[in-house]
């Protein structure tokens, strides 16, 4: 019965951490949606990226960064430490 009770509860908390995950997620698209950001990237400390999104960035689970660049309309992805600074809601 042990056997049994262990990967069961194992399944259960799994299901519960990522439901709070996606809950966090559909609130941030709430509140942010698709407006513009101002973007800013490092990689060792270095700046390697400054800009601004034309509407939505979307983070993967790898940390990179994807958005529509508004300087040059290209879908842009980057890896580093990043800042996201959303305008205000006008």
């Amino acid at each position: 019965m042990r056997t049994v009770l262990a990967p069961l509860a194992a399944l259960l908390a799994a299901a519960a951490v990522s439901a709070c995950t996606d809950s966090r997620q559909a609130q941030r698209e709430v509140k942010w949606g698709d407006r513009p950001a101002d973007i800013t990237c490092w990689t060792y400390g270095v700046q390697n990226f400054e800009g601004r999104s034309t509407g939505k960035v979307e983070y993967d689970e790898g940390g990179r960064l994807s958005f529509v660049d508004a300087s040059n309309g290209r879908f842009t992805t980057i890896e580093g430490d990043c800042r996201v600074v959303y305008a205000n809601a006008e």
